[in-house]
């Protein structure tokens, strides 16, 4: 079994699931090749995602004139299987068009033919048989076209929200249809899969969890005392809801003097919840850390009582696993696959978009006597170590990738 994995940006700071995913892999013999788009390298600060930058060989890196010059081979060498290719991608962009940005629209999905020539080409000259993307976006896309072009046979993992916001514009059935099988990473995710193709593709449509490597979660240390002091961990955009938990902690806070919050992460919403925290006087309360590796994260977790979650859009994220296999109970808005993981032994689930439930959840852990909140953190590590170990999904992924023929 040789595979190659394919994502459009990779490594980045919040992609250390896609890297534990594949070291997983390769520890049960499984090599991996990994493509990426492009990458992230500058804005890289955990010394793993550094490493494995060397490791991946990013497309666009090899100039416009190789990766033109490429296509054209392959093209020419392929000419029934690259018009079909091209009438593929011609009817993907026109859906696309007009979509939210990432979709894409006929300019763009010839770029993606493009490149998917070189993927395919690629993939030959290493004998790759598998190609597997992460995300149902722009990787997939590639993936779906090498295939048309006569490439390897491909499955992609789907993460949500962005699959489930634009499945039309992004051909979200075709790539689904096209698949030797498909990764959801909750039921939920999957029951939205199945919401765009015919039943018969119901059956290739798998739930593998994102994991965690239980070996660097070792015994938690103990909560800390006083506070309530609470971390919310993520990357400042409109579906983390940070604004609205600083409206939240505005709305609690009256009533609880030592109420502390740290916001790790940055992102393109930095300026607007910094006006937000100054707008409602929360600056001695809350900090700012900006993007941390997982060093700073576990310190970040350490110094906390639980973790917060506002979120109005998610798939399943890997924050809630660390902070529970960290020993730290959860507060987490009731969507997608976060209610399959938080149940009322490990916090709380709160309507989406609703700051004075969180609120009322804030409040709620502040009641709460210190031996039931280190109960509550070791039924919280219990259930994700029982669930999320990424050796046991990564042999449940390789078993589907050898089902598929890999």
């Amino acid at each position: 079994m040789k595979l190659a994995y394919l994502v459009n940006t990779y490594p980045r700071a919040s992609h250390t699931f896609i890297r534990r995913e594949i070291q997983a892999l390769e520890r049960i013999a499984v090599p991996i090749h990994r493509f990426a788009m492009r990458s992230d390298r500058d804005a890289l600060v955990d010394a793993g995602d550094i490493a494995e930058d060397f490791r991946t060989e990013h497309v666009l890196e090899m100039g416009v004139g190789r990766l033109i010059g490429t296509a054209l081979m392959w093209w020419v060498t392929h000419p029934a299987q690259s018009i079909g290719a091209l009438i593929l991608a011609w009817r993907c962009g026109a859906r696309g068009a007009g979509g939210p940005v990432g979709t894409g629209g006929r300019l763009r999905h010839l770029i993606y033919l493009i490149e998917a020539a070189y993927i395919a080409r690629r993939c030959r000259d290493l004998g790759i048989s598998h190609l597997h993307a992460h995300f149902g976006t722009n990787s997939a896309t590639v993936a779906l076209l090498a295939r048309s072009l006569g490439g390897p046979r491909y499955s992609f993992t789907v993460h949500g929200p962005e699959e489930f916001d634009a499945p039309l514009a992004l051909s979200l059935r075709d790539k689904v249809e096209g698949a030797a099988f498909v990764v959801a990473i909750s039921s939920f995710g999957r029951s939205q899969l199945c919401r765009w193709v015919a039943p018969s593709h119901w059956d290739k449509i798998k739930v593998v969890h994102c994991g965690i490597e239980p070996d660097r979660f070792p015994d938690p240390v103990p909560l800390p005392q006083g506070g309530p002091h609470l971390v919310a961990i993520g990357r400042f955009s409109a579906q983390k809801g940070f604004g609205l938990l600083v409206e939240a902690i505005a709305i609690a806070a009256p009533a609880l003097p030592n109420l502390r919050l740290t916001l790790v992460g940055d992102g393109e919403l930095r300026r607007q919840i910094k006006g937000l925290i100054d707008k409602y006087g929360l600056g001695p309360r809350i900090t700012l850390t900006g993007w941390q590796d997982e060093t700073g994260v576990r310190k970040a977790l350490d110094s906390a009582q639980a973790l917060i979650l506002p979120s109005f859009a998610e798939g399943l994220p890997m924050v809630l696993m660390e902070a529970m296999a960290n020993g730290r109970p959860v507060i987490a808005t009731a969507i997608a696959g976060v209610p399959e993981l938080v149940n009322r032994d490990a916090g709380w689930t709160v309507p989406a978009g609703d700051a004075m439930a969180l609120a009322t959840a804030i409040h709620a852990l502040s009641q709460m006597s210190p031996e039931r909140l280190a109960e509550m953190g070791r039924a919280a590590r219990a259930r994700v170590l029982e669930r999320h170990d990424i050796d046991h999904q990564a042999s449940a992924l390789a078993a589907h990738f050898r089902e598929a023929g890999a």
